[in-house]
Formats: C-alpha cells, sequence, structure tokens
C-alpha cells in the first residue's frame, strides 16, 4: 500500500505490528530525548524516528521511513551519528533496520494522513480504564525527594510539581504502576506508601500536602531505608514487579551514597538517579565523592541516571523519564540470587541412608527451596534421586509455586539401592539442565550423598560446571571428602559440605543459600 503510518517521536520498534511498514516521523523532535540502542541494527527498544536520523534516513525535518522488522541479537553497539549518541544494550529479543522508502509519491499521502491524530503504529486504544491505569507500566516507584537545606523551600515546591507531572503521566492505576514518596533530609521520612493511594489525582493531592523538612541531604541514610523498609508486602508492594527507587538530588549528598547502592541492590531494587544543578567546579573540592551518581544507581550504563539543568522548565524532561521508568525488560537489578535461579537437587537413595534419615534429606531440601521465590518468572527446582538408576522426581518445568513444590519434594518415595553418583551427575546435567540451558536463571546442582561412589564422579562433574551448572556438594556420614571436592565447583572449598549425622544436615541450609547467592552476585559482576 502507499499510505504510511504516522508516527510519534517516541514510537519504538516493538509498537509496530508489521514485519515491514512504512512510517512517517515528525519534525523536529528532540534529539537529546531519543532512546536508540544499536547502529544499523537496532534493538526493538529504540525509537525508530530515533534510529531514522541516527542512521542517516532522514533528517531531524522528518519523513519517511521503511522499517524492517530483524531477529533479536547480543551486544548492540554505541555510536555517536548525525547528533544522536546510541547505547550499549547486551541482549534484545528482536531489532529492526531503517531505510528510505522507494515511493516519493507516499510523501504526499503520509502528510495528508499526518494531520490526523498521530497514531502510535497500534491498533485504535479501547478507551483507558481510568481506575486500572496503564497496564503496560507494571512498576512499583518510591520518589525519594530531596528536602535539604540545599535544595531551599522554593526549589522543593518545583520538584513537588515535576514529581506530580511524572506520577501523572506514568498512568497510576490498581493495575498499572504504584508509587509512593519518601523524604531525604536528616532523617528518612515515608511520606506516603505504594499502599495508600491508587489513583493519580489522590496521588497529586497527596504530594502538593508533603511540608518541606529541610537538613542536611543524608541521601545514603535515606536510600538504604527506603531499600530495606518501603517494599515490603505489608505496605503495598507487589510481587514479581519491578522495585524501582527515583532518588531526586540538587547538588550533592552530605553522606556516603555507595553503602546505599550495595544494599539496594542486594534487595533487588532499581535506583534511578535525577541530578539536578551538578556540582560546578568550583564546588566539586566540597562533594567528598564526585563518583557518587555511578556509586548508587543500579547499573552504571547511563541508563538509570538522568540530568537536568535547573528546576525551571522542566516539562519537556518528564516524558522520556516516565519511558525509563515503564522499560520492564531494562530493570536489571530486579533480578536477585532469590528471584533468577534454578537449582536441581541430586538426593542419594542408596539403601545405606535408611528411611529416617531420607526424611531428614528432604526436609533440608525443602528448607533450602523455600528461602526462593519459585514462579513461572522467577526460580525453579528440580530433584533427581539416584541409586545405580536415576529418576526424575519433578523437572524445572513442573512445579511453579512454592506450594507445590514443597508438597512435591515431601512425596518423594525412597529407592534404596547402589551408589552411582557419576552417573547421575551426567544423566541431571543432560535431562534436567539441557532444556534450561539458554533460559535466563543461573543454574546450581546440590549433590547429597552419604557414601562412596561406585563410578567416577570427576569427569560428570567437570563436564556439568563446563556446561555452566555450579556444582555444591554435600556429604553425609561415609562419604569421602576427596569424591565430595572432585564434584564441587571452584573454590572447593566453599562449594564443599560435610556433616557425621544426618541431623546436621538442618545447620547447613543458610551456608547452602549463603553460598548460592554469592556465586550468583559474582556471576553479575
Amino acid at each position: 500500500s502507499l499510505a504510511s503510518t504516522a508516527i510519534t517521536c517516541f514510537t519504538r520498534g516493538l509498537d509496530l505490528r508489521k514485519e515491514t511498514e512504512d512510517v512517517l516521523c515528525p519534525a523536529n523532535c528532540p534529539l537529546w530525548q531519543f532512546y536508540v540502542f544499536g547502529d544499523g541494527v537496532y534493538a526493538s527498544l529504540s525509537s525508530v524516528c530515533g534510529a531514522a536520523i541516527h542512521r542517516g534516513v532522514i533528517t531531524n525535518a522528518g519523513g519517511a521511513v521503511r522499517v524492517q522488522t530483524l531477529p533479536g541479537q547480543d551486544n548492540y553497539p554505541a555510536v555517536n551519528a548525525n547528533g544522536i549518541q546510541s547505547q550499549v544494550l547486551t541482549r534484545w529479543a528482536s531489532s529492526f533496520s531503517v531505510t528510505r522508502t522507494k515511493n516519493t509519491a507516499l510523501e504526499a499521502v503520509g502528510r495528508s494522513v499526518s494531520t490526523a491524530r498521530p497514531s502510535t503504529g497500534k491498533r485504535p486504544k479501547k478507551p483507558l480504564d481510568k481506575k486500572a491505569g496503564n497496564k503496560d507500566c507494571k512498576a512499583d516507584i518510591a520518589f525519594l525527594i530531596d528536602g535539604s537545606y540545599n535544595i531551599g523551600q522554593r526549589r522543593f515546591n518545583l520538584q513537588k510539581n515535576f514529581v506530580g507531572k511524572v506520577a501523572v503521566m506514568l498512568g497510576i492505576g490498581t493495575e498499572g504502576p504504584h508509587v509512593g514518596v519518601v523524604q531525604a533530609s536528616e532523617h528518612p521520612k515515608i511520606e506516603f506508601y505504594l499502599k495508600n493511594f491508587t489513583a493519580a489525582k489522590e496521588v497529586l493531592f497527596a504530594i502538593k500536602e508533603l511540608g518541606f523538612r529541610g537538613g542536611n541531604s543524608n541521601t545514603g541514610k535515606a536510600l538504604k531505608h527506603t531499600a530495606q523498609k518501603f517494599f515490603s508486602l505489608e505496605n503495598g508492594a507487589r510481587k514479581g514487579i519491578p522495585k524501582i527507587i527515583v532518588v531526586f538530588l540538587d547538588g550533592w549528598p552530605s553522606d556516603d551514597i555507595e553503602e546505599a547502592g550495595i544494599v539496594a541492590r542486594e534487595f533487588g531494587v532499581n535506583v534511578f538517579i535525577v541530578s539536578v544543578a551538578k556540582p560546578t567546579t568550583e564546588e566539586l573540592g566540597m562533594v567528598q565523592d564526585i563518583g557518587f551518581v555511578d556509586k548508587a544507581v543500579c547499573r552504571n550504563n547511563g541508563f538509570f541516571s538522568y540530568q537536568m539543568p535547573t528546576w525551571f522548565g522542566t516539562t519537556k524532561y518528564v516524558k522520556p523519564l516516565v519511558q525509563k521508568l515503564c522499560s520492564h525488560e531494562q530493570m536489571l537489578c530486579s533480578k536477585t540470587c532469590y528471584n533468577s535461579v534454578n537449582i536441581g537437587f541430586l538426593i542419594d537413595g542408596s539403601s545405606s541412608v535408611g528411611d529416617s534419615n531420607f526424611r531428614l534429606v528432604l526436609e533440608f531440601i525443602s528448607n533450602v527451596a523455600k528461602a526462593f521465590e519459585i514462579s513461572d518468572i522467577g526460580s525453579k527446582i528440580a530433584a533427581v534421586q539416584f541409586t545405580y538408576d536415576q529418576r526424575t522426581e519433578f523437572s524445572f518445568t513442573d512445579y511453579t509455586t512454592k506450594e507445590k513444590v514443597l508438597s512435591a519434594i515431601r512425596n518423594i518415595r525412597y529407592m534404596s539401592g547402589g551408589t552411582a553418583t557419576g552417573d547421575a551427575i551426567s544423566f541431571t546435567t543432560r535431562n534436567v539442565f539441557g532444556p534450561m540451558k539458554d533460559g535466563p536463571n543461573k543454574n546450581f546442582l546440590v549433590v547429597l550423598t552419604d557414601g562412596q561412589s561406585y563410578d567416577d564422579v570427576r569427569g560428570p562433574a567437570a563436564a556439568a560446571q563446563k556446561a555452566g551448572i555450579t556444582v555444591f556438594s554435600v556429604g553425609v556420614a561415609w562419604a569421602p571428602l576427596d569424591d565430595l571436592k572432585d564434584m564441587a565447583s571452584e573454590p572447593r572449598e566453599s562449594h564443599t559440605f560435610f556433616t557425621r549425622e544426618f541431623t546436621g544436615l538442618e545447620q547447613m541450609v543458610p551456608d547452602i543459600i549463603r553460598g548460592i547467592c554469592k556465586d550468583f552476585l559474582d556471576s553479575k559482576q
């Protein structure tokens, strides 16, 4: 067809529905607001018009562009071209390319279309259910506002206006984003929680009512307090929805913010910093840590920091900030060891274990599994029992709730037989972890045995580790230390556990959980 779809400055590749689509970009899009990832091949998260200008297909005067959907890829590069700095993205599920459209008649047709309401390339929206809010923006957000003497009463009020505009544009609602506000000054004060309001009108009113506290800008203290206390389920945080803290900072913090950043990451919170009025060259001497932004944000990749020159005329900064807060896939800190691991348990069912000790083994497994957030989008658990033979009790995809997993563990029946641990490791690597190998979660195998294996364990364990599985070995009673060490991942000391009695398993639970979390964090650095 000749007609092209008129789109906005903000339409992304993923908003378009067809394999190949001719679109019309408007004129005078503000270049600094574009999010573009890659060069030539762009992640579909990118703005279409931004990519077209970056590629040189059109100028900022707008015009017709042909968009071609492409498969996703790894490592989209950052390149500065035509006034747009594209950004790095390690991986995305789909991409697109932009070229000039062949047909000039298209221009004329497109122009007449574009005087109508600009479409975003989606079908006409059903009238937005006001109560539900913007369902495409699932987030639990704490605005950490600056209430220090640095900012002063007048700019504090401008800050409130800006936060109000962001809150309204987010589309707060029962099924959309929820927000709360914390004021940082000498001591942090939680002004209202996520659960207090679910309508933009109420939030706006609550923001208007906020009083200026004054005091030092102890942003670090406030950030740590917010990460630890604000997002509890009883305060209205929702399961499986990204937790975000947007820190507003006028000038710089009076305390250390690095430790607070670490705590926030451990709690699975995505920290953004909006800095206003950056310290001038003369003021830098007063800042105790010049790199404060990089140390506090979720990831130091440019996405989580945002700068505004002053508190005046900030309206144009609202939309790009909202777009960032609604980019679900970019919330890299939502992944924690508790919600992003697959743990396979390999259970010795040999006759030396005995029925009552086998129960203690199952209890141990339950207590480890209990610590993790098990769901279809979270962590997953699997179990295999072995003698000379192997039996998959349940695989990673069988149960997606904690209750079902724990009940499946309780129902495991004791086999009784010989001990071929090496074979069992190979079986588990192939059949249980094999199907998961391209998934997002990190893989762990916990091997429990009470005796000498009849076969070689070193080869199979090395193969499992080569396949990206971290192995913890837990030995009881007659399990030889050499076998346990041969199975365990490096550093072996911290991945090998031993107890004389089955009753000693209980004490190991916290150490195993901590070990899994440590490995998870190390793999992310």
